[in-house]
């Protein structure tokens, strides 16, 4: 089946007690025995839910993985995936990472005897540098968040046979619509399903997506013994949004190029970041390696923060909030917003600046969007 049918037919749909073609939201803490030690597939929902699993057999189908499981939260699946390693064992992260998965890394795993390099993950020199006889994991985003700077993922997977690395990714940004990195080699997907599989901005979830039953097995045992899994109705809530995720990857697609190719042109805009621009440094390997170039779209401005102040106090119809992948255009400011957690120097030496916006665009009229941004930029 296509990617889009996929979305809808994951699963045991229609529902097997009633035929119900909506899946029933199993709303329940715990399940009747049959008999001492039979059961009819379920017993306590953290450890498995039949809603939760129609999602994740859905979001592993579409990353093309082994199986899928489904979280409380991304971090909460950050963190899983984490623990899928030991003490003593060092990890290699993009130094422009989000900055919650930074504050992870830097300020919580070490004390549990973990070590994390972060470099710029452009260039095959730069991971073998930062390789050590402890490394375990590659950790990557692409597009990152906020730069949007594209990993190339063959070279990532290459790099990571030789050594006998892990590699993990997150792809939240692309979506499985755009880029499905298992089909590149990587051994575990990782998503904030809070963004575009839900797309509604009415929930909070995370996934994993994993590739052997190795980790399919350790996975399923870190997700039951941590209870970082997620609710029935936020599953059923996820699930929804899926459906329609195909239709709304491709408007989002068409709406953030659309603002690109406007921010790019407008003399207050200093430089734009968007893969779907020829200027983009990553844009061929992007253009090379997904199927689209997703709705993020990110942008400098030439005043300053008091500029940046100025046009996110001054937007009307896009929202200026923290999160991404929704039905309405959100704008913020990751210095103080989505990456506040990150230290200023780090910021700043990995292209962070004070005087950067973070677009996520939605499904409104492209050109009320711009018509919006143009007014938000109008000298003062």
């Amino acid at each position: 089946m296509k990617f889009e049918t996929l979305a809808i037919h994951t699963g045991e749909r229609p529902d097997r007690a009633y035929g119900a073609v909506s899946i029933p939201i199993y709303q329940t803490s715990t399940f009747a025995f049959e008999d001492i030690g039979k059961t009819r597939g379920y017993d306590y929902s953290r450890t498995a839910n039949p809603t939760r699993k129609v999602l994740e057999e859905t979001i592993a189908r579409l990353e093309g993985g082994k199986a899928g499981f489904a979280f409380a939260t991304g971090m909460a699946a950050e963190t899983t995936a984490i623990h899928l390693l030991k003490a003593g064992d060092h990890i290699i992260c993009g130094d422009d990472c989000y900055g919650g998965t930074y504050r992870l890394f830097q300020d919580v795993m070490p004390n549990f005897g973990l070590e994390f390099t972060f470099i710029r993950m452009d260039s095959r020199q730069k991971i073998e540098k930062a390789i050590k006889p402890n490394t375990r994991m590659l950790w990557l985003e692409t597009p990152s968040n906020p730069l949007l700077n594209i990993v190339d993922l063959e070279m990532a997977v290459a790099i990571a046979k030789k050594h006998n690395l892990m590699t993990v990714i997150d792809n939240t940004f692309a979506s499985p619509y755009f880029l499905r990195p298992i089909e590149y080699g990587i051994d575990l997907v990782v998503h904030s399903t809070t963004k575009y599989l839900n797309g509604h901005c009415d929930v909070v979830g995370g996934a994993i997506v994993t590739t052997t039953d190795e980790l399919t097995e350790r996975v399923q045992f870190l997700l039951n013994a941590m209870g970082t899994c997620a609710s029935p109705f936020d599953c059923w809530l996820v699930l929804r949004g899926i459906e329609t995720l195909p239709v709304r990857m491709r408007q989002h697609e068409e709406n953030a190029l659309a603002v690109a190719n406007y921010l790019q042109q407008h003399p207050a805009v200093k430089r734009v970041f968007y893969p779907g621009l020829k200027s983009h440094p990553g844009h061929e390997l992007a253009k090379r390696q997904m199927k689209g170039f997703g709705g993020m779209v990110s942008f400098e401005l030439k005043g300053g923060i008091e500029a940046v102040k100025t046009c996110l106090r001054r937007i009307k119809i896009i929202v200026m909030a923290e999160s991404l992948g929704g039905i309405a255009s959100l704008a913020e400011h990751p210095a103080t917003m989505s990456h506040a957690s990150m230290p200023k120097e780090h910021r700043q030496k990995v292209g962070i600046s004070d005087d950067l916006v973070r677009l996520s665009v939605g499904l409104e009229n492209k050109d009320d969007l711009i018509d919006d941004l143009r007014q938000a930029l109008e000298p003062s």
